[in-house]
């Protein structure tokens, strides 16, 4: 896979614009897949951010694997982050983040009650990458649809407050990448999720390189999920991914003219399938790895 640059033009404005808006901003809300929590952050907001109350959502918690989702909570709470796990769709853990919200802006209450100053609203930025479901959360938190939602990254455009409730108005920013992604692994791992076009990585190689990652990670999930048998395949690296990758092919029956298995198609599925949690619930990046 060839280095990535993936920027539009309007994620450096974007970010030029947070600069100025952060300044307003009590407390900052960072969503990140709860199934790649490292790779989905964007370096650029803890420098964005500094010296603001931070909340770390580990959103789409129903596509992860509950264990690693709690191990990755203690991990960002052991550094002095308020972390919760979310399920935007369902609206399961609503109630613990605007707890978190609650705790990471008592000392700006503190100083307003100092100050006299009386119910003024806490102001929250919701940041994070393309895709990660920050219009959900958005909508899930008020109750009602007020932001426009989408399956593919960059559907937020422009900037939008939103006034939740008597407490906390937010601020709601399109998705944004680093201009360069210096680790590869990272890289695929947002591939994966949809943070990054389909058209960007040729995706017959991505769902390769995925296949080999979930096999060593969870161990014949595959041939359960699409029904072959685990041993059947006696291939090794590459070659060992595109031998499933045929053997999905055949058992979807997604075969070419002459009876070729339309690994294409195969590819296409494959990740649809995670990205969508078929294959169960997976985390591919754990703590201490």
């Amino acid at each position: 896979m060839p280095d990535l640059h993936w920027y539009p033009g309007h994620m450096t404005k974007v970010v030029r614009q947070m600069k100025e808006d952060i300044k307003l901003i009590d407390v900052v809300i960072e969503l990140v897949d709860a199934r790649i929590p490292i790779s989905s952050r964007n370096p650029d907001i803890d420098s964005l951010a500094a010296n603001k109350s931070r909340v770390i959502v580990l959103n789409k918690a129903d596509l992860a694997d509950d264990r690693a989702t709690d191990a990755w909570v203690k991990y960002f709470e052991d550094r002095g982050l308020i972390a919760v796990k979310l399920n935007s769709k369902s609206g399961n853990g609503i109630k613990q983040v605007k707890d978190a919200i609650a705790k990471a802006a008592e000392a700006k209450m503190a100083r307003d009650r100092a100050r006299g100053i009386l119910n003024r609203p806490v102001r929250a930025i919701v940041g994070g990458i393309p895709n990660v479901g920050k219009s959900t959360f958005i909508n899930s938190f008020a109750g009602k649809a007020v932001t426009k939602t989408g399956n593919k990254p960059g559907v937020t455009k422009g900037k939008q407050w939103i006034r939740l409730n008597k407490q906390v108005e937010l601020l709601d920013t399109p998705g944004i990448l680093w201009p360069k992604f210096e680790d590869r692994i990272t890289a695929e791992h947002l591939a994966f999720i949809g943070s990054i076009r389909d058209e960007v990585i040729e995706k017959r190689e991505l769902a390769m390189k995925f296949i080999f990652e979930i096999e060593m990670l969870y161990e014949g999930n595959l041939a359960k999920y699409y029904g072959f048998e685990s041993g059947e395949n006696n291939s090794d690296g590459i070659s060992f991914s595109m031998k499933i990758l045929e053997m999905i092919a055949q058992r979807r029956a997604l075969i070419k003219k002459g009876g070729e298995a339309d690994t294409d198609k195969a590819a296409s599925l494959v990740l649809d399938d995670f990205k969508n949690g078929r294959l169960g619930k997976i985390t591919l990046e754990n703590v201490g790895v």
